[in-house]
């Protein structure tokens, strides 16, 4: 390994553990980011403050919070990483073989939904060695963390490159149990939602500073009333509001196509996100990462076009319904309207 330090022979290795102790500031979240565990982050830590002679870090109920030397070290170590993962990834754009190790990052929500893609995928290459790494957690492509990312994002962050392979709305999803009984406690028309507020909703932990939903909530539906908060991933609102305990924003991709959900408003267009395929620029050209970002975006182009065939067809369909519940309404109030009528001359008569 490359000697760093001199005399102190500190090698690039004992900078990777300072450097994910500084980012992560506990021994836990560090030792995962290194696929290691954090009796070793701990032990190691000491040996290098030991090899130095100086104190790194400082131990406080917070967190490992580094001293200025740490700083400093941390400081050495990510210009060094910045350079060991940007000749890592030059020479990993020159690999020409349509085989080898390919990780995908993606949400959890995102994977649930098109799962399909990577086992269409896997199937046309077997060769590539596919890890999908699904999470809510924004994962580092210049740290090499991934080699692709599909995610939802406004545009690209500098330094990625990549394409726009389709678009996610959100509106508010009940059960349909749900949905009945409340429309009936508010007495609203056959097809017609009750208001937001009537519904009870579900919300974020508050302890993790999302606060968007309350704002959203005292603007659009003022008295609305939270029963209940989770700290949960994206991919679980789903079953939450299928079971009936509450609505909540989920993609219309999702809520549509579960017949046991009801849409409760209309679509949110300021949350909705463009899916993005990501890479760096120096990997784009690697056979299998290439073949992937190719096979997505055929994939999520056609899913796009299907189901954006699916949702106007829907809405036909729903207001063809709705246009039939209306005439049969009209028939049997001319019904009645007739008996009424035939009744008054019978009367008349006797």
């Amino acid at each position: 390994m490359t000697n760093v330090a001199g005399a102190h022979g500190l090698e690039w290795d004992d900078l990777r553990y300072v450097l994910a102790l500084h980012r992560a500031h506990t021994l836990s979240a560090a030792a995962e980011a290194l696929a290691s565990t954090h009796t070793t982050i701990g032990r190691r830590l000491r040996a290098i403050e030991e090899r130095l002679g100086v104190r790194l870090f400082d131990r406080t109920p917070e967190g490992y919070v580094a001293t200025p030397a740490g700083d400093d070290v941390a400081r050495v170590a990510a210009r060094l990483e910045e350079d060991v993962l940007a000749l890592e990834a030059r020479v990993l754009g020159r690999d020409v073989r349509l085989e080898g190790e390919l990780r995908v990052a993606t949400m959890e929500m995102l994977l649930r939904h098109h799962h399909a893609l990577f086992a269409s995928f896997v199937a046309k290459h077997p060769s590539v060695k596919l890890t999908v790494c699904a999470s809510d957690r924004e994962v580092s492509l210049v740290r090499r963390e991934a080699d692709v990312a599909l995610r939802l994002t406004g545009a690209p962050p500098e330094g990625l490159v990549g394409r726009r392979v389709g678009r996610l709305e959100f509106a508010v999803y009940a059960s349909r149990a749900l949905a009945r009984r409340v429309a009936r406690e508010q007495g609203a028309r056959h097809g017609e939602s009750p208001p937001l507020a009537a519904f009870p909703w579900l919300g974020w932990d508050l302890r993790l500073g999302t606060p968007w939903l309350d704002g959203w909530l005292t603007q659009h539906a003022p008295g609305a009333r939270i029963v209940a908060r989770f700290d949960v991933a994206t991919s679980a609102w789903r079953d939450l509001v299928a079971q009936g305990l509450g609505v909540h924003f989920l993609p219309t991709s999702e809520g549509d196509s579960d017949r046991g959900l009801a849409r409760v408003s209309d679509v949110a267009t300021e949350f909705g996100r463009d899916l993005w395929l990501l890479t760096l620029p120096e990997l784009r050209t690697t056979p299998r990462v290439r073949a992937f970002l190719d096979h997505a975006a055929a994939t999520l182009t056609e899913v796009e076009r299907v189901g954006r065939a699916r949702s106007e067809g829907g809405r036909e369909l729903e207001a063809a319904r709705e246009a039939e519940l209306k005439r049969n309404r009209s028939r049997r109030s001319g019904r009645k309207s007739a008996k009424s009528n035939d009744s008054g001359k019978l009367s008349g008569r006797a």
